[in-house]
């Protein structure tokens, strides 16, 4: 869709800090994160909500979701994660996406509140992808499965 941010990324057209890449979607930093290492995953055609990503596409897409669950809390020194999506309400990009944020016990948040911050520059956020990306790799690897 031609006026989709999310689907911009997928062409390449709009930059992103990209964390990995998997026939299913992609997986980028979260411009406005929670806490550092915020990702967000989408599948690569356009779908506005869960309901609208086609059944033979959900294993594929989901399975990619939990290798980058995986991944977030090693790469961050996290205890784990918080995983969700909003479907059309709440929903600040009309493209399906599902959010995976470390979660580390005392961090501050609270039920549904998200306050957001801010990477301190461009090269953190790099850095940051870069080093949850490595971990996604490794553990995909150590799977034995095939990624990008």
């Amino acid at each position: 869709m031609a006026d989709c941010v999310f689907c911009g990324i997928v062409s390449g057209s709009v930059p992103a800090f990209l964390v990995a890449s998997d026939p299913a979607g992609l997986a980028f930093l979260d411009i406005r994160p929670v806490f550092k290492g915020h990702v967000l995953v989408i599948p690569r055609p356009h779908v506005v909500q869960l309901t609208d990503l086609p059944a033979p596409d959900l294993p594929a897409y989901f399975g990619f979701v939990q290798r980058i669950a995986a991944a977030v809390p090693l790469a961050m020194d996290a205890k784990g994660t918080f995983v969700a999506m909003n479907n059309i309400v709440s929903q600040s990009v009309p493209h399906l996406h599902t959010h995976v944020v470390p979660r580390t016990k005392g961090d501050g948040l609270r039920g549904f509140f998200w306050p957001r911050r801010k990477y301190d520059s461009d090269d953190e956020a790099t850095a940051v992808a870069e080093t949850i990306g490595k971990e996604y790799l490794r553990l995909s690897v150590a799977e034995g499965g095939r990624r990008e």
